[in-house]
């Protein structure tokens, strides 16, 4: 094991090397069921309840191809401007984990479904960088290890291991990246925009949740630093499956520092895999990194080719969605964005949604500020992400409109989202419910009135010699006695009325 070294600042490591990356993104596929069998692959089961002689690798099981995940590959390599095989075979890949029942992996290696393609990534100041796809490949996943009895829910420490095997089998496509090169300061930011970029595309694709807190999308980060005008790639190490955006960005950023510090002391780097610590932002050895020679890649014996017809391939290609780079420029063009609304639209997670809530008939600045303002604080506050709030476009939708007719107030908008929320019915059941409606009748309103400013006379006295700012108080009393349902507006025309202003 190398020592543990001081760190070396950020802005020495990229003025003495050249960071090289290399991004391997693994995405879980929503299919119905699993690559070689017909197990459900629903998310949360309870252990070893999805499973089968299959996916068990039981003796004498044999294994079919999921038709639906070869389609969702063969969209994810052209959505990626890639080349579709016109035939392609499955590999086993030897190595032994505990969660591996078959103790190999069937997978592609040298004949993927896609490859020689390319994404383009906008960093936040609105640079583009080109990132060369080199495959994305079918494969399955493994299963889940259990950890139990440690402090920290890894196998250091722990009394023993449990196995869930549900996840075994679930279909898998690996995207990898070319040697990414040339983004010097910026390779951080260039490691998460991708990650970012893809999954968008991916959700767009509709092929995956691409719930990385989940591990339906998960990145490896090849990292290695070469010095200032060498000719030969330094030696990498890959931190495995970093689970979000943020966590892409610092994995690259501490190995880059990390790996700088071995090497001004003297070290060596050991080709390795590592982890990511979340809680301090840092990386530490796992095991050493085989060569693709370990692995013994063969051909899977007990599975056909894969060989896509021309014909097919067009028709999918036909189905891909308007890129999601290029819907935001039109978004942005139809509802008057700048550039920084639409990065905060972009980052809330929120487009889809406020499309939505526009298509149900609300105004896209309405819509826009209800979905990144106080529903995103819903969201923030349930920790859920955005769209997996239990409320629909329309129903928001159906809000603005109460709004916009004078049927509530916002703050009482605010109240039947919650009701929403909380399950209890649409907008109009719980407007009902709650007693919510504003009050718009100018009789209840004039009793409400003359009542606040009999209550404070000396108020009443202000507005009468003509300092209509102290009207406020009046309406403030109002409200508070009318428990917010009444137009805020309306109240202070009728006491400026009343005392004849």
């Amino acid at each position: 094991m190398t020592a543990a070294v001081e760190l070396v600042d950020y802005d020495e490591v990229v003025a003495t090397y050249d960071p090289v990356l290399g991004l391997e993104v693994h995405v879980e596929l929503s299919t119905a069921t699993k690559m070689f069998c017909g197990c459900p692959t629903t998310f949360g089961g309870e252990p070893n309840t999805q499973v089968c002689p299959v996916c068990l690798a039981l003796p004498g099981a044999l294994p079919a191809v999921n038709g639906a995940a070869v389609e969702s590959a063969i969209r994810i390599g052209l959505a990626l401007n890639c080349e579709i095989a016109e035939w392609c075979r499955f590999a086993r890949k030897n190595y032994f984990y505990p969660d591996m029942p078959k103790n190999f992996q069937t997978s592609q290696y040298d004949e993927p479904i896609a490859y020689n393609g390319w994404l383009d990534v906008t960093l936040d100041d609105g640079e583009v960088v080109r990132v060369l796809i080199e495959r994305a490949h079918m494969e399955e996943d493994t299963g889940k290890s259990l950890h139990v009895g440690g402090a920290t829910g890894r196998i250091h420490g722990a009394d023993h291991s449990l196995l869930d095997y549900n996840r075994a089998g679930v279909p898998l496509v690996e995207i990898v990246t070319k040697t990414i090169e040339g983004t010097g300061a910026r390779a951080p930011e260039v490691a998460r925009a991708y990650v970012r970029t893809l999954r968008d595309l991916l959700k767009a694709l509709d092929v995956s949740d691409v719930r990385m807190d989940q591990g339906s999308l998960r990145c490896d980060a090849n990292v290695s630093l070469m010095a200032k005008g060498a000719a030969e790639f330094g030696t990498r190490t890959e931190t495995k499956n970093v689970n979000s955006l943020r966590s892409v960005e610092r994995a690259v950023r501490h190995e880059m520092c990390r790996q700088a510090a071995v090497l001004g002391s003297g070290g060596t780097i050991r080709q390795e895999t590592r982890h990511f610590e979340e809680a301090s932002g840092t990386t530490r050895a796992g095991r050493p990194k085989e060569t693709s020679e370990d692995y013994r890649y063969f051909p899977e014996p007990d599975l056909v080719p894969v060989a896509p017809s021309r014909e097919w391939v067009e028709q999918l290609r036909a189905t891909l969605p308007e890129p999601p780079e290029e819907r935001r420029k039109r978004v942005q063009g139809e509802w008057g964005l700048s550039d920084l609304e639409l990065r905060d639209l972009v980052n809330a997670g929120a487009i889809d949604l406020v499309a939505a809530t526009v298509q149900a008939g609300a105004p896209s600045g309405e819509a826009r500020s209800w979905w990144v303002s106080y529903l995103a604080q819903q969201a923030n506050n349930r920790g859920v992400e955005l769209g997996d709030l239990p409320i629909t476009p329309a129903q928001v939708a159906k809000v603005i409109a109460l709004v916009a007719d004078g049927s509530l107030t916002n703050k009482l908008a605010r109240a039947v989202v919650d009701g929403v929320l909380d399950g209890e019915g649409e907008p109009e059941q719980v407007v009902e419910a709650r007693g919510l409606k504003v009050v718009s009748d100018d009789s209840a309103l004039y009793a409400a009135v003359d009542e606040a400013l009999a209550g404070n006379p000396d108020v009443a006295a202000k507005i009468r010699d003509g300092k209509v700012a102290a009207a406020g108080a009046i309406v403030g009393a109002v409200m508070k006695a009318t428990k917010g349902q009444a137009d805020a507006k309306r109240v202070r025309e009728l006491v400026l009325e009343r005392c004849q202003v």
